[in-house]
C-alpha cells in the first residue's frame, strides 16, 4: 500500500480503483494527543476496486464499511467490500430521495440544459442547503447516531465509513468524529478541503465527458469540489437547531460526556 505522509501526519492512501481515500488520524486534539492512525478511514463509495485495490482495502485491517448513500445509490453501486468486513448502511438521506444525488444525476444527464437546473448560483445554494439537511432531517439524526454507535464499538474498529464520492456526506461524519475527539474547527476544515487536492483531478474525465455532451464545465466545479461555505453551513444549521454542535453530538447524536470522554481515550494518544 502506497501513503503519502502529510505535514501534520495525516495519512492519504493511494488505492487502485479508488480516490479520496485517506486515514483521519493524524490530527492534534489541542491538548497533547493526536487522533490514532489506523482506526478510522474515510472514503468514497467502493464500487469501483480493481484487484489491487481491493487487496490494498484488505490490508488496512478493516472490520466495518459504513455505507452513508440512499438505496438507490446503493442499488446502482453495490460496494465491493473485502471478505470477512461487516458492511452496515446508515442511509444519511433517506427522508429526501429528491435531494442533491438525485438532482445531480439530472445535471449531469442533461448537460445541455444544465445552465437552467444549477446556474446562476443555484448550485452552491443547493449544497449549503443540502449540508443543513444532512444536519437536521430526522433521518440524517438518525443515521449519523448509528454511525456513532458502530464507531463507538472496539470490536467494529478499524472501519471506513463512506458515501459516493465521499465529500458531502462523508466529511461531516469527519467533522463529528474530529469534533468529539477535540479536534479544532481549523483543522476540521483542513481535513475538508483535502478532498479537493484528492478527489478533483480525479473527477476530469466527468467535466471532460460534460462539455462534449454540450455542457459548461465551469457550472460543475461546485459540484465536483469543496466549499468552506457549504461545510460553515452545516455548523451553522447545527447551532440553529441545537444551540451549539455540543449541542447536537448531545441531544441529537446522544453522544454524552462518558462517551466522549471514552472515544477520546480509546482514539487518540500522547503526540511524539
Amino acid at each position: 500500500m502506497n501513503t503519502e505522509l502529510m505535514e501534520n501526519s495525516h495519512e492519504m492512501v493511494a488505492i487502485g480503483g479508488s480516490v479520496n481515500l485517506r486515514d483521519i488520524g493524524g490530527w492534534s486534539t489541542g491538548s497533547g494527543r493526536r487522533v490514532r492512525c489506523g482506526h478510522l478511514f474515510r472514503s468514497r463509495a467502493l464500487d469501483r476496486l480493481d484487484a489491487d485495490g481491493l487487496k490494498a482495502v484488505s490490508s488496512l485491517g478493516l472490520r466495518t464499511v459504513i455505507d452513508l448513500r440512499t438505496a438507490a445509490e446503493r442499488r446502482a453501486s453495490p460496494d465491493a467490500c473485502p471478505a470477512g468486513v461487516t458492511w452496515v448502511a446508515c442511509d444519511v438521506l433517506g427522508d429526501m430521495p429528491a435531494g442533491v444525488p438525485a438532482r445531480l444525476a439530472q445535471v449531469l444527464a442533461e448537460p445541455r440544459n444544465a445552465a437552467d437546473l444549477v446556474g446562476g448560483g443555484k448550485i452552491q445554494a443547493m449544497f449549503e442547503h443540502g449540508y443543513r439537511q444532512i444536519v437536521a432531517l430526522p433521518g440524517a439524526i438518525r443515521a449519523y447516531r448509528d454511525f456513532i454507535v458502530l464507531l463507538s464499538s472496539g470490536g467494529r474498529r478499524p472501519l471506513l465509513f463512506h458515501c459516493t464520492t465521499g465529500k458531502d456526506r462523508t466529511s461531516w461524519a469527519t467533522a463529528i468524529v474530529l469534533t468529539v475527539l477535540g479536534v479544532s474547527r481549523d483543522d476540521i476544515m483542513r481535513d475538508y478541503l483535502l478532498t479537493n487536492v484528492e478527489l478533483r483531478p480525479a473527477l476530469q474525465p466527468v467535466l471532460d465527458a460534460f462539455a462534449m455532451a454540450g455542457g459548461d464545465p465551469e457550472l460543475l466545479e461546485p459540484v465536483l469540489s469543496v466549499r468552506s461555505a457549504y461545510l460553515d453551513a452545516a455548523f451553522d444549521q447545527a447551532g440553529r437547531c441545537y444551540g451549539s454542535m455540543d449541542g447536537y453530538l448531545t441531544s441529537g447524536l446522544g453522544v454524552s460526556d462518558r462517551l466522549r470522554q471514552r472515544l477520546r481515550d480509546e482514539l487518540t494518544a500522547e503526540a511524539t
